[in-house]
């Protein structure tokens, strides 16, 4: 009972059940079908013969033994036993055979046949099936001069045929259902076994285990579906990977600061430390605690992202103005550093976009330029429209990036070594994915010694007047 519950066995049921379907709509409709047209074909031969053979060899003599002369006589050759009736009255009707060509002298089986009866009533030529001791008859008569003329041949050849072709048919249909019975079952089985393929696969994953990959070489809508599963086997392997190395990274960044902190607070305790020293200690673990808070706000940042529960304006901004505020913000701090950090004038240039996000974008490119060059290069900041493209460039003379390191920059904790090789390894990745959010995109290019980083947007049409809130955009906070 529990192999019905399952779907292999449903199926090879259902098999089944279509197969006896077929088979019982074949056997109603060829085995009666066949029955009826040798019947039919028995009864156009008997009519053929009673119109050109028996109708015309009537004997005008209407004596008993020229009828008896006249059954025996053409018997043979319609192939078919010949009566005649006489009509004894009408009210009840009553025919009674006068001349017979059976064998028997007994011909009370013949009384009133009902085919004869027809003929009488109807008066015109009749034709039909009887029963007579257990046989089937097919039979035609003719009425003349008050008396009824039939032609009756066995249909035991006939049925006899058709109960070959009925056993065949039930044979036949025996062996299609045990074939199918088998066929069923193995293809039933077979896909029950795919299917549990898949169930252990959906289990090994739900269980965290990634390591086996989801193989089906079907085409069908199994295949496809295994397929689905190993596609999502592999992004759920890189999903834990990265969520396991995301742990592992995230602990590492809190742990240093929170290790040079404890250092720090100890180094303190020492009575003997001079003034300048306890002010120089001072100031690295403002660092240290900078440092913290920046980590806990990209990682704050990621957090909203991963959760779908970041949501950015698309909005006409001014890129020029936006920039401008970059570099008044981080000015000192590339002074401080010994950097220049310009801006390329140019036109005003809108485009769509979260302001917000883009002055966040635009203090990651920059902070990361100023991060990743030596004291004495030069951080560029410009934008520029081409067609569709609004676009913000932060461009530096460092040493670069180099080519086999370019597809990693933007993955999240990666950092490349420097001059200062510091920071969460976090900035990149959260930019790109803003830029992804505003409908954007974010670049890397390299030539002539510099390094690009270009945010690229929808740009709007240029006719378009910026309100002062989009040109400035300095009321937005990170």
């Amino acid at each position: 009972m529990s192999t019905l519950r399952g779907v292999g066995g449903r199926l090879a049921l259902a098999l089944l059940v279509v197969v006896a379907g077929v088979l019982g709509i074949v056997y109603l409709i060829v085995v009666p079908s066949y029955q009826r047209s040798l019947q039919n074909s028995e009864l156009r031969s008997l009519e053929t013969s009673i119109r050109t053979v028996a109708i015309p060899n009537y004997p005008v003599d209407q004596v008993e033994y020229a009828k008896q002369a006249y059954a025996d006589k053409w018997a043979p050759v319609v192939n078919a036993r010949v009566v005649v009736y006489d009509l004894q009255n009408e009210v009840p009707l009553n025919l009674q055979p006068v001349a017979d060509s059976a064998d028997e002298s007994d011909s009370s089986d013949m009384q009133n046949d009902p085919v004869a009866n027809a003929a009488i009533l109807r008066k015109t030529l009749t034709h039909g099936t009887v029963g007579r001791g257990g046989q089937k008859y097919a039979e035609v008569a003719y009425p003349l001069n008050g008396s009824v003329v039939l032609l009756s041949a066995p249909l035991h050849d006939q049925l006899k045929t058709v109960a070959v072709v009925r056993r065949r048919v039930l044979i036949a249909g025996g062996v299609a259902f045990g074939f199918a019975l088998l066929l069923g079952y193995a293809g039933a089985a077979r896909l029950a076994s795919r299917i549990r393929r898949l169930e252990v696969a959906a289990e090994q994953i739900a269980a965290g285990n990634f390591a086996e990959p989801v193989v089906d070489a079907g085409s069908d809508e199994l295949g496809q579906l295994a397929r689905a599963f190993e596609r999502m086997r592999l992004r759920l392997s890189q999903l834990d990977r990265a969520r396991g190395e995301f742990i592992a990274n995230a602990s590492h960044e809190l742990r240093t600061p929170i290790f040079s902190l404890s250092a720090f607070l100890e180094l303190l305790d020492d009575d003997t430390l001079d003034e300048a020293t306890r002010e120089e200690f001072l100031a690295q673990m403002r660092g240290q605690v900078d440092r913290l808070g920046r980590l806990a706000t990209d990682l704050l940042d990621l957090s909203r992202l991963d959760a779908g529960r970041l949501s950015v304006e698309r909005e006409p901004v001014d890129l020029s103005e936006l920039a401008a505020d970059v570099i008044r913000e981080l000015e000192p701090r590339a002074a401080a550093l010994g950097q220049t950090l310009e801006r390329v004038d140019g036109e005003p240039v809108l485009g769509r976009g979260d302001a917000a996000r883009v002055v966040q974008i635009g203090r990651i490119l920059v902070e990361n330029a100023l991060l990743h060059t030596p004291a004495g290069s030069t951080v560029r900041v410009s934008t520029a429209r081409d067609g569709g493209r609004a676009s913000l460039t932060v461009a530096d003379d460092g040493p670069g990036i180099p080519p086999e390191a370019r597809g990693q920059v933007f993955e999240r904790f990666h950092r490349l070594n420097g001059a200062r090789a510091s920071g969460s390894g976090l900035g990149l990745a959260i930019a790109r994915e803003l830029a992804d959010l505003m409908g954007g995109r974010l670049e890397l290019d390299g030539q002539d010694g510099w390094t690009f980083f270009t945010l690229v947007l929808p740009a709007e049409p240029p006719d378009r007047e910026p309100t002062p809130v989009e040109a400035r955009g300095r009321s937005v906070s990170t």
